[in-house]
């Protein structure tokens, strides 16, 4: 083989022609092909293989780039055009966005800023720009950094992807004083560019289409309650752009509750998002920690708004030029570290680093409610919907910049850092007391429900029906284990006073056995744990001697029982029992009086006459034979009980009385000492 044949051959430009003519010329010296087989059914060969041209594959596989055809996908839609109208406006180039759902179903996205190029394109010089945009896929002005700094629509199928999946599209552009105008059916052209006439006073790009019912569906129709919140969202994230809504009447119904025209501004921006999506919430901190940093072209700007929930659970909601990401990413990742490690620097500096070290990102978040929001330069997304974000860089800019505006903002506000460290440490005692019960209950999910050892249950299942005594030590269980009705009255003796759980810590609650004991016996749970169907028992009956040291211990139980058990209380199954103090016995009468008054009473009345009148004091239930404590206190048809109840209009008082009289400041008791004490003590000196 000569040089010049191999160059030929295998590297020059006319080989190909050069290998035919060979051929051509040559005798044929070898076998005859064989003529191509028949097609069956089955077969696999060239025309099996199907070339999509166009927007052909948006319309054959539309969850590839919206997600399915459902409603979600729908309004997807109109979130790629307004995202279109967003990145002018973040640009700087739109001050407002036009957003208008029609009676006959069409939506409409105007935005007054450069309008989309309609000179015809350097690669498609036949056809305009506008048209490539509309009709080619991965067409656009954001694959480098030239027309925008920071945008949402990054992948150039946008806008085309609606105009695949539209029944109609119609693209108005003003540009140049001058007004365009194309229309298109299903992604296909229905004619060239047209120019509609001069427009001096007038500059922007409008998007109006409507649905194809041939992929959504005949009844497709856009929600405007949900069309309403999206550009309602999109104003929050960006300040500096007013969107103006309008709807068809028609189209609005009364569960809708939301108006016919609209205008969204918000200068305040997350800060001002947050205050409307906790309204009406108790918050543990008083004022949200906010903040915005805007660098320079937009690239690397984070906003963010974060304060925690008392009695919600918490939620987190980000954004990456203007896109929700509803499944996070790393710019959730990035503020969940910048505020945990804050946090944890705060606290080592006023000496509380032992009490959080134990504290984790989710204790710090679980109740956290947090809009966090970045603008950086081709960000990464997973998926076409960009429902996650991936961009390495979002976690560093997040963390950077968050983490010591937080530290700064727990020290400008000592008041609320204290609180705002007592509720994480409350969270991570909690989390750390539900994985011992887990593990716990993993070693005893084979064996019979363990109850407290002193605890005599009674017979009957039925929760209704049965009742549970909780007394004060062995000696009063003895006599109350044997006074009671065994099918539906349980007995619990407790040793000692319970701990007073308003002065205690949450580790302290955890660790004490009466507490746990109680716990068992209920097997309704504490706290946040509570669940009423888990409740063992129709009647939880405190009783305690009667006398003071009876009272203190029963109002350490109904202090307990108030703070862990609160809709136990609610729902009026917390009794007290109202055992008799003194015997009064003359003859073959006999008498008991609850207290001393009730025994006056009785002497002035009923034992006012001739013979002598035994008086014994109990010195508590052990002390009481059975049959004693079974007529007075525990026989249904005799006894009587003292139903505690909270009222709505009280709460408050109450809330309050609980904790001066058994929280932490004695101080508190004792002023509250001091103010009712002449209302029920005479001859003291206050």
């Amino acid at each position: 083989m000569k040089p010049s044949d191999r160059s030929d051959d295998l590297f020059g430009d006319r080989a190909p022609a050069a290998r035919e003519t060979k051929r051509a010329a040559a005798p044929a010296t070898g076998p005859t092909p064989k003529p191509a087989p028949k097609r069956t059914d089955g077969d696999y060969g060239a025309h099996s293989i199907e070339v999509l041209e166009g927007l052909e594959p948006v319309r054959r596989r539309p969850g590839m780039y919206i997600g399915g055809t459902d409603a979600t996908a729908l309004h997807h839609l109109f979130a790629e055009v307004i995202d279109n109208a967003m990145d002018e406006a973040v640009a700087g180039h739109a001050t407002f966005i036009e957003v208008e759902l029609e009676a006959d179903g069409f939506l409409a996205v105007f935005d007054n800023g450069r309008g989309i190029p309609v000179e015809p394109h350097p690669k498609f010089p036949k056809i305009s720009t506008l048209e490539v945009i509309l009709t080619v896929l991965h067409a656009g002005g954001k694959f480098d950094s030239g027309a925008y700094q920071t945008s949402g629509g990054l992948h150039g199928v946008g806008v085309s992807v609606v105009n695949a999946l539209a029944e109609r599209l119609e693209a108005d552009v003003w540009r140049e004083q001058t007004h365009y105008s194309q229309a298109f059916s299903r992604g296909k052209p229905l004619g060239g560019l047209k120019t509609v006439g001069k427009a001096p006073n007038r500059r922007g790009t409008r998007i109006r289409f409507k649905p194809d019912p041939q992929i959504f569906g005949a009844d497709v129709q856009f929600s405007p309650a949900r069309l309403f919140r999206m550009a309602r969202a999109k104003a929050y994230l960006f300040g500096g752009v007013e969107i103006r809504w309008r709807c068809a009447p028609a189209l609005l119904k009364p569960d809708d509750a939301i108006p016919a025209e609209a205008t969204f501004h918000f200068p305040g921006g997350l800060k001002d998002f947050l205050a409307r999506d906790v309204e009406g919430k108790t918050a543990v901190v008083d004022q949200a920690f906010a903040g915005k940093v805007s660098k320079s072209g937009g690239h690397g700007s984070v906003e963010w708004a974060v304060t925690w929930l008392a009695d919600d659970d918490g939620f987190v909601h980000s954004y990456c030029n203007t896109i929700p990401t509803p499944d996070g990413g790393t710019h959730e990742a990035g503020l969940r570290a910048a505020l945990l490690r804050a946090l944890k620097d705060h606290a080592e500096r006023v000496g509380q680093a032992k009490r959080v070290a134990a504290v984790t990102g989710d204790d710090l978040m679980v109740s956290c409610a947090a809009l966090v929001s970045v603008f950086i330069r081709e960000p990464e997304f997973q998926g076409q919907n960009k429902g996650r974000l991936q961009s390495a860089e979002a976690a560093r800019i997040v963390e950077t910049e968050l983490r010591d505006r937080f530290d700064h903002w727990l020290a400008d506000s000592p008041a609320q850092a204290a609180r705002l460290i007592d509720w994480t440490v409350e969270r991570a005692e909690e989390r750390l007391r539900r994985r011992a019960e887990k593990e716990t209950q993993r070693k005893t999910a084979v064996r019979k429900l363990r109850l407290p050892g002193k605890l005599a249950d009674c017979s009957q299942t039925a929760t209704e029906d049965s009742e549970i005594f909780i007394v004060e030590g062995d000696s009063a269980g003895g006599s109350a284990k044997s006074a009671r009705d065994r099918a539906t009255q349980a007995i619990l003796p407790l040793r000692g006073k319970i701990l007073n759980v308003a002065a205690a810590s949450r580790e302290k609650l955890s660790q004490n056995q009466q507490i746990s004991d109680l716990a068992q016996a209920l097997g309704c749970g504490l706290g946040a744990r509570y669940r009423a169907e888990d409740l063992r028992y129709g009647k939880v009956i405190v009783m305690t001697d009667a006398d003071v040291d009876g009272a203190h211990i029963a109002s350490l139980l109904v202090t307990f029982f108030f703070r862990e058990m609160p809709r136990l209380v609610e729902a009026g199954r917390l009794y007290l029992a109202v055992p008799p103090l003194f015997k009064l016995k003359q003859g073959d009468r006999t008498a008991y009086a609850r207290d001393e008054g009730e025994r006056d009473r009785l002497l002035a009345g009923e034992f006012s006459g001739r013979g002598k009148v035994e008086i014994s004091r109990f010195k508590g239930l052990g002390e009481m034979m059975p049959d004693e404590l079974k007529a007075t206190t525990m026989d249904r048809s005799r006894r009587t009980l003292l139903r505690v109840m909270v009222e709505d209009s009280e709460r408050a008082a109450t809330v309050d009385a609980v904790e001066r009289l058994m929280g932490t400041k004695p101080e508190s008791r004792f002023q509250f000492i001091q103010e009712r004490a002449p209302s029920f003590a005479a001859d003291v000196d206050v």
